[in-house]
């Protein structure tokens, strides 16, 4: 069905992702700037492209998992000159929602197709290939293309070009928001003399219950900032939300903080969990600390 399927980005979520391409036997070749990165998915049976132009010539399907839309549209307008007409482009890095529909536009002008399909799961959820995809763009297209998607995870079509970014914005604005309360029920909890890992073990189960109090409640309890989304791609969302909410003209006041709670560490832990708002908190609440586990921080 495909022949051949150029993945560009090997980043934290480009490399398990293309891999499990690769595990549903799709043919896959691989590009990333920092050419080893690309070369690490050799055994893995990829293809490598040390040029960009090599790695999208005569390709079905191009899928982009970059750091941020200025990178995607930059990829995009030096591999325009190697793409065949019918080419569908499909990009699965995190947007903004304008800079999608100038994709789809650049793209259509050159006979080529576009599908925005940012992903949500982090890391975790790419290995496992149980990513949520959410798709904006044509119909055919998209379905076209589901053998591609349902390698990496669970597809759904949101609406036409953009609004993948949309829904991915709707995600993290959720996501950010919510890792930002649960850090507050804990730092609550051990200030007021409770256990914060048992308060997290009462309340699951009830109405407070969700997928961040579960995997980065326990990283807050464990203090592990390694990380899975970085605070630099959660804050760079936040401003995607706003700049999305400016552009609907609604005020977004909540998001509009935890802004601001991310602003407050970006440059003293860039590469750390987003769960690392805790650490947020806790300067804000000087002598005030979750637990007493060593910090987890990169490198």
């Amino acid at each position: 069905m495909f022949s051949k399927i150029a993945f560009l980005g090997m980043g934290l979520m480009g490399d398990p992702m293309a891999r499990r391409l690769l595990a549903a036997g799709l043919p896959v070749t691989v590009w990333n700037r920092t050419v080893s990165k690309a070369e690490a998915l050799a055994e893995a049976g990829a293809t490598v492209a040390p040029l960009l132009a090599d790695a999208v010539r005569e390709a079905d399907v191009v899928i982009t998992m970059l750091e941020a839309g200025p990178v995607v549209g930059a990829v995009i307008d030096a591999a325009l000159p190697a793409l065949r007409s019918g080419t569908l482009w499909i990009d699965m890095s995190s947007t903004r929602q304008a800079e999608a529909q100038d994709f789809h536009a650049r793209l259509a002008a050159a006979g080529c197709r576009f599908v925005d399909a940012p992903v949500s799961g982090g890391v975790g959820g790419a290995q496992a290939g149980t990513l949520a995809i959410m798709a904006g763009g044509g119909e055919d297209d998209i379905e076209g293309a589901r053998p591609v998607f349902e390698a990496m995870g669970r597809l759904t079509r949101v609406g036409p070009a953009g609004a993948g970014q949309v829904a991915k914005l709707c995600n993290q604005l959720i996501v950010g928001g919510t890792i930002n309360i649960v850090a507050e029920a804990l730092l609550l909890a051990q200030a007021a003399g409770a256990d914060p890992a048992s308060v997290r073990a009462a309340i699951r189960g009830g109405f407070a219950e969700s997928k961040v109090l579960d995997v980065h409640g326990q990283r807050m309890l464990e203090r592990n900032w390694l990380p899975g989304g970085q605070v630099t791609t959660q804050l760079k969302d936040m401003h995607n939300i706003l700049a999305a909410a400016a552009a609907a003209g609604v005020a977004l006041p909540v998001t509009s903080l935890v802004t601001e709670r991310y602003e407050s560490i970006r440059d003293v832990y860039p590469q750390a969990d987003h769960a690392a708002a805790l650490l947020a908190l806790e300067r804000l609440n000087p002598g005030q600390r979750v637990g007493d586990a060593p910090d987890r921080l990169p490198e």
